[in-house]
């Protein structure tokens, strides 16, 4: 059983660089944020950039795990990533966790001036996406001319400080993602059932992602992957639960509980940030992550 968290790109670094330290100094696994270029209510507002915050956060901490949920390709180009993931790596001592996925319909599909992909098209392109990104860090040149994506002679030297390379955390809902986590991921994402987000119960949530379970290990046995080996993670905050885990230790104790007998082995709560979907009492996520893992056990 592992607790992480999610800290939004949303602060100046002066503010920001504290919400980080403080993560480590709670004894969080991992401090997570959203690689996007904005996000839903957060668009008018404040919002840097994920790989810059990372470095820094890299900089002012020593332990704690550090990483994106979820990068994707929707404004991302495989070649100049990787360059940029290994740095990050490095800079952080191999403590770096690419979280990555498909990508959505939202701000990212268009800003850099194009059409938004059909869910078909974000599928194809993931699938070409994650392998060619794998090789990116783990070969020391790469060429590939694919449908949508193109390298040649790419270099990744001297590699990432984790051997092969750094790990992946695959987000996906569906068989075509999960068989990339199957095959590419050291971790498996899900936020639950999208299906059931907004009108679904807290049961039929939970029977939603003990479903999404059983089928990434029926894809694990077809691909030939030992499922133990798949770490599965669940990004909290877009379940019908809503925020009702963080509104007390006993509240969290109790859903966190349930997820972890499904099978899930990494609960990542959010910062709190005021007057946003986000909100909680400061004072009970702080307890959360001190106390909450020790009842569980």
């Amino acid at each position: 059983m592992r607790l992480s968290t999610v800290i939004l790109p949303v602060h100046r670094w002066s503010e920001g660089q504290k919400i980080w330290q403080q993560a480590e100094d709670l004894g969080f696994h991992t401090a997570y944020t959203y690689d996007h270029l904005t996000w839903r209510t957060f668009r008018d507002g404040p919002w840097f950039g994920a790989l810059p915050t990372l470095t820094a956060a890299a900089s002012v901490t020593g332990r704690i795990r550090l990483g994106t949920l979820v990068t994707s390709p929707n404004f991302r180009h495989p070649v100049p990533l990787a360059k940029e993931l290994m740095a990050l790596d490095d800079i952080s001592g191999g403590r770096f966790t690419l979280g990555i996925g498909a990508g959505g319909d939202g701000f990212d599909a268009t800003a850099l001036g194009q059409e938004p992909w059909t869910p078909r098209e974000r599928a194809d392109r993931f699938a070409e996406f994650v392998p060619l990104l794998d090789r990116l860090l783990t070969e020391e040149a790469v060429s590939h001319e694919g449908t949508h994506y193109s390298a040649r002679e790419a270099r990744a030297v001297p590699g990432c400080v984790q051997r092969p390379r750094l790990p992946f955390a695959v987000a996906a809902a569906g068989p075509r993602g999960m068989r990339l986590a199957a095959r590419h991921g050291q971790a498996w994402v899900t936020t639950g059932d999208p299906k059931i987000a907004r009108t679904g119960t807290p049961e039929q949530s939970r029977t939603a992602i003990g479903a999404q379970i059983r089928r990434l290990e029926e894809i694990c046995a077809e691909t030939g992957r030992d499922a133990a080996g798949l770490d599965r993670i669940l990004l909290t905050g877009f379940t019908p639960d809503g925020g009702t885990p963080m509104e007390s230790l006993d509240a969290f104790v109790d859903f966190a509980g349930a997820h972890f007998a499904l099978g899930i082995d990494e609960i990542v709560i959010h910062s709190p940030i005021p007057d946003s979907e986000f909100a909680a009492e400061q004072a009970v996520y702080e307890k959360i992550a001190v106390d909450a893992l020790a009842q569980l056990r």
